[in-house]
Parts: C-alpha cells; sequence; structure tokens
C-alpha cells in the first residue's frame, strides 16, 4: 500500500482558499446595482406650445422616466395627480421609459398636473400647467358700423348678411356723431330697425376716455340714456364702452357705470373696450372684453399665457378680437381660426383690410366693411359649424 500524500491535499486546499480570497471560482455572490443617485421625470405631452383644452375634454398625458440617466424598467409605476379632475389609468407602468394616461377635469383656468416616480430612497416629480376653458358659445361678429346709414350705405349690407345667415348673429356698433347726440337721427333709425328685424343685433357707442377726467360720469349716463330714450330698447340690445381704461386704479369709475346700465335692464349686454387685455377685476365691469384690437399681423402672436391666464376662467363670449390691416382674404380667415381656438378664446370677432396707422396716426379701419365681408360671415358659419372654410 501507497502511503498518502498529505502535502498534497494541503496544495490542494490552499488554492482552493486562495482562489476564492482572489474571486475565482463561483462563490455565489451578485455583484449590486449601482445606488440610486437620481430620478428624474419629465412631462412630454402636453407640449409646452399645446396646452390650452377646452374643460371636459380629455387630454392625452405623458411622462419619461430615468434613474440615473437610464430608463426606468418597463413596468415602472409612474404615478400622476392633479388638483382637480381624474386621471385613467393614475398610475400606469413604463414602457421604453415613458408612462401614457388620459387627464379629464372641468376645471378652468390654469391646472397643475404631476407625475411621481419612486425607487428605493429617492423619487423624482415633474409639474406642467396646462389651461382649460369652458365650452364655447358659438362665434359671433362685433362690426364697429362707424359709417353713415345713408341710402345703399354699408347698414344695408349689415341688414342683408344678418337675413341671409341666421345662425351667424351680428352685432353691430352704432356711432351717431360720435355718441354725442340729442335727439335721434331718422337714417340711424330706419338702418337699426331693419337690421335688428333681418336678426342683428345693435349696441350704442360710447366713449369713457379711459376714465381719465375727460369724460364726466354724469355725462356718459346721459349718453347711455339718450340711445334708450331715443332709439329704444327695441333696437339697442346693449352698449360699447370704448377708450376704456385697463388699469385697476380706474374700476370704480367703470364699476359705477356697469352698475348705473345694468339697473336699466340686466339684459343689456355691456362691451367694454380697452383694446388689451386688462387687470382681471375688469371682468366683473363688463360682459365683454375686447383684449384685443390691432393689426393682424400682431394678432398672430397673441397669447394669454401666463400673464393673462385668468382669461380661460371666463367663456368665449366674455372675450372679443377686433384686427384690423389685415390685407387679404386668407389673411381674415387665419384670425378667425386663431380667434375660435381654445388658446385665444374669442366669441366675439372681426377683421377688416382698412387700415390704420399707429405712428402717423393715420386712417380710419371701421369706416366700411372689408371687400371680403360675405366671406368673412360664411367663414364664421362654417367655424361654428366645424365645417370646410369657403374659398376666397
Amino acid at each position: 500500500m501507497l502511503p498518502t500524500k498529505p502535502s498534497l491535499r494541503l496544495c490542494a486546499f490552499s488554492l482552493t482558499v486562495l482562489l476564492a480570497s482572489c474571486g475565482g471560482g463561483d462563490s455565489g455572490n451578485v455583484t449590486p446595482p449601482p445606488p440610486v443617485v437620481a430620478v428624474t421625470v419629465q412631462i412630454t405631452a402636453p407640449g409646452a406650445l399645446d396646452n390650452v383644452f377646452t374643460a371636459g375634454t380629455p387630454v392625452a398625458v405623458r411622462a419619461s422616466a430615468a434613474v440615473n440617466g437610464v430608463a426606468v424598467a418597463d413596468g415602472t409605476v409612474v404615478r400622476f395627480s392633479t388638483p382637480s379632475g381624474t386621471f385613467s389609468p393614475v398610475a400606469p407602468g413604463s414602457r421604453a421609459g415613458v408612462a401614457a394616461t388620459t387627464l379629464t377635469s372641468s376645471a378652468t383656468g390654469p391646472l397643475q398636473i404631476n407625475a411621481t416616480v419612486a425607487e428605493t430612497d429617492r423619487a423624482g416629480t415633474a409639474t406642467q400647467t396646462i389651461y382649460q376653458r369652458p365650452t364655447p358659445a358659438r362665434v359671433e361678429i362685433l362690426v364697429p358700423a362707424y359709417f353713415y346709414p345713408s341710402t345703399g350705405s354699408a347698414w344695408n349690407t349689415l341688414t342683408t348678411s344678418a337675413a341671409a345667415n341666421p345662425l351667424v348673429t351680428i352685432v353691430a356698433i352704432m356711432n351717431p356723431n360720435n355718441g354725442i347726440f340729442t335727439s335721434a337721427d331718422a337714417n340711424f333709425t330706419r338702418a337699426t330697425t331693419q337690421f335688428v328685424a333681418a336678426g342683428g343685433k345693435v349696441l350704442g357707442y360710447v366713449y369713457t376716455g379711459y376714465g381719465k377726467g375727460g369724460r364726466s360720469i354724469a355725462d356718459i349716463k346721459l349718453n347711455i340714456d339718450r340711445y334708450l330714450q331715443l332709439y329704444g330698447r327695441e333696437r339697442i340690445s346693449g352698449i360699447f364702452l370704448d377708450e376704456m381704461a385697463s388699469e385697476p386704479q380706474r374700476l370704480d369709475f367703470y364699476r359705477e357705470i356697469y352698475s348705473y346700465i345694468k339697473s336699466l335692464d340686466p339684459s343689456l349686454r355691456v362691451v367694454g373696450n380697452p383694446g388689451m387685455v386688462p387687470t382681471a377685476q375688469y371682468a366683473s365691469v363688463a360682459d365683454t372684453l375686447v383684449v384685443f384690437e390691432s393689426t393682424a399681423s400682431d394678432y398672430q402672436k397673441f397669447d394669454p399665457r401666463p400673464q393673462n391666464a385668468w382669461l380661460y376662467s371666463y367663456a368665449n363670449q366674455t372675450q372679443a378680437m377686433l384686427a384690423h390691416n389685415t390685407a387679404s382674404c386668407a389673411a381674415m380667415q387665419t384670425a378667425m381660426q386663431a380667434a375660435a381656438t381654445a388658446r385665444n378664446n374669442a366669441g366675439l370677432v372681426y377683421a377688416t383690410d382698412r387700415e390704420y396707422n399707429f405712428a402717423t396716426d393715420v386712417g380710419n379701419p371701421w369706416s366700411g366693411l372689408p371687400a371680403y365681408w360675405e366671406t368673412l360671415v360664411r367663414t364664421v358659419d362654417a367655424i361654428n359649424r366645424g365645417a370646410t372654410l369657403p374659398r376666397c
């Protein structure tokens, strides 16, 4: 019998220990993942340029998430929340680093949405503000009809258009002698009677001098009285307050005028024209505010977000736009389509190719109807019906 060789056993045992101590062999240990340093979340839809909606309309929302700069694993839960509204699903799993859900909310105005991802002891959250307007009413046409109703004048055209397009409300602002008069003009009586009979609405023009003292409240009230007394409530649907201020210091001035008009008849419509977006409190001193009066090119840049987001808390019929220097029919249609969007939220609209130069104070864009007037009326009708726009 050969003797055992303990030296060989010892060598084999030592080699095994050495390999294990050096990481060799299969020890059963798995290298742990790197620690979570950062969880990042980004709301990718709606986008920043397309984030105004009509309340109650389902809104698609997506969020991407990453851990340490790498997209999260499929199935990672992303939780969505908002102060007012519901998400479906509220906690979807991710796929390729993105989770999707649908928001439904009846809230109007600015609305914040949140997306959160939690990983071990870290979490990431993203927030984004969207805007929602109330359900819009049909768009109306607001015409500064600052032209005399002589035989064959543009007032005849307004009447013909009102009769031919019963689904489009045409609101004309009558302006006899810049709103200063002591007796009724027979031609205005005739023109407004025919226009109202055809389905149109008439507002009486009253300038207010921006509430700076150029016109007293007593003079303005007398002006309002004369419209109702001399032309009659059967013709006058409301009052157009031109040269309205926009700053809070003048609010009391306009509050008194508004209260006076409503005391005469609560159903009288009060349209105020600051020509720009005023401070939010002005919504309490007019039923409709002209929040834009300028050129069509300027209107392309009109955007209430975020400084004037309070406008989205109000219906489109509380906001109007008047665009002059709208050179072509195509430019008019572009402006009308923009006005009706959720972003611009205008319920009373008008555009004209007639011009006014701010720098030189030359021109009167309201001295007649635009060359494309009939197409303008049919364009608004098509927008209201969701139909194809008429050809220019």
